[in-house]
């Protein structure tokens, strides 16, 4: 385990309209507002999702199993964000749900708004956090760019 403890700065509040690209969006304002690393809440629904749904195998690295929603389902869902290399790194987990069925998993791309979303994003400051691609696990992992007393110097 490894770990950085930080504040909050800005919190952003943002409202995603019908058929909006979720993630191009999100990055827009993330590069838009400099945001290095932060902290997402989400409630709304999707028209579609790219989602993985698991590992085939409980094996290092994972074969994800993917799952395309495709029709309405209302969405509850939490995320992080980090800069790998200036590139927003989204990690973003949610409950899906359409119908009474609800369906867990990592939303990954291939998002449409349906109607409406609502997101605030927490600004996180001082973690000198990235999320680069790390070949051994097989997925970009959180990672600390700086020691703590490098960043309480910068």
């Amino acid at each position: 385990m490894e770990y950085r403890s930080g504040t909050i700065g800005r919190v952003i509040a943002v409202r995603f309209d019908h058929s909006e690209d979720f993630f191009a969006g999100l990055k827009e304002i993330i590069l838009r507002e400099q945001i290095e690393s932060g902290w997402f809440q989400i409630i709304g629904a999707f028209a579609q999702a790219g989602t993985v749904i698991g590992p085939r195998e409980p094996v290092v690295p994972p074969d994800p199993v993917w799952k395309e929603v495709d029709s309405v389902c209302e969405v509850l869902e939490t995320g992080s964000v980090h800069l790998d290399q200036g590139e927003p790194k989204i990690h973003l987990h949610a409950a899906l749900g359409n119908h009474g069925e609800t369906l867990t998993g990592c939303v990954r791309k291939d998002t449409r708004v349906y109607l409406t979303l609502e997101l605030l994003l927490f600004e996180l400051k001082g973690l000198g956090a990235s999320r680069p691609w790390n070949e051994q696990g097989g997925f970009s992992r959180l990672e600390f760019k700086y020691t703590k007393a490098q960043i309480e110097e910068r």
